[in-house]
């Protein structure tokens, strides 16, 4: 792949974007994350994605303002549904995905990171969604996924009034769930996808998707969804192998199935 690196770290997939200065996002890009997690997706083995940005500047920039600047329709047409594909393709990853912001995340750079399950920032993080500015919107899932983050009211501030947020800020209304010191993000959701790794991956996988589903799904019907998928667990080698490891008092070894 050309502006994705992809290295393996036991259960870990480190997938870092790089297409300097700026980490911005492409067509091509955008298919190769969509390819990549259809791959990752596929090998039983990986458990978690943790997803930066090459340097010490930019996590992403985004989409390059330059395809834009002509106006033409079918251009835009064409990125919408390849920021589509790509960012949804990632927040179904059924494994735990956490993005480790090490510096700037604007426009599609945020709502990359606003599709990944967990986010850490570095403490010089900048966090935007400022299309609007441009006279665009955030066609990435960054209307829906900010929302059910942060709540309708710092949603429209950001979106509707281009507030940019520095790291703590981001923390401090649930945008990122942890904030570390410049250069501290991989090691930190590298940490956490090790706790990862030691969950079962099938109830990582139904524990997951319950949460997602509640967005949309009536509360009354999640609940009895919580139920079924909790039996659902019984059908599966690492129902047992988990409770008797704990019984045992040993370490559970996990067949993902």
């Amino acid at each position: 792949m050309e502006f994705l690196t992809l290295e393996r770290r036991d259960h870990i997939a480190l997938v870092t974007i790089n297409n300097p200065p700026a980490n911005t996002w492409t067509l091509q890009s955008l298919g190769e994350l969509e390819q990549l997690v259809a791959e990752l997706n596929a090998d039983s083995s990986v458990y978690a994605l943790v997803l930066t940005g090459e340097g010490d500047k930019f996590f992403s920039a985004g989409a390059d303002l330059k395809l834009f600047a002509d106006g033409d329709k079918a251009v835009a047409a064409n990125m919408a549904r390849a920021f589509g594909r790509a960012f949804e393709a990632l927040s179904a990853f059924r494994g735990v995905s956490i993005a480790a912001i090490n510096g700037y995340a604007m426009g599609g750079g945020l709502e990359v990171a606003l599709a990944c399950d967990l986010r850490v920032a570095e403490s010089q993080a900048q966090l935007a969604l400022p299309e609007a500015t441009v006279g665009l919107l955030p066609c990435a899932g960054g209307t829906q996924n900010l929302t059910a983050l942060v709540g309708e009211g710092w949603a429209k501030r950001m979106i509707l009034c281009g507030e940019r947020l520095k790291a703590d800020h981001a923390l401090a209304i649930g945008l990122v769930e942890q904030v570390v010191d410049r250069g501290g993000a991989l090691e930190a959701t590298l940490t956490l996808a090790q706790k990862v790794a030691r969950q079962s991956p099938v109830a990582v996988a139904a524990c997951k998707t319950l949460v997602q589903a509640g967005r949309s799904m009536p509360r009354q019907q999640a609940l009895v969804n919580e139920r079924e998928r909790f039996l659902d667990l019984f059908d599966s080698e690492d129902q047992g192998e988990g409770v008797n490891a704990f019984l045992e008092k040993r370490a559970p070894q996990w067949k993902n199935r």
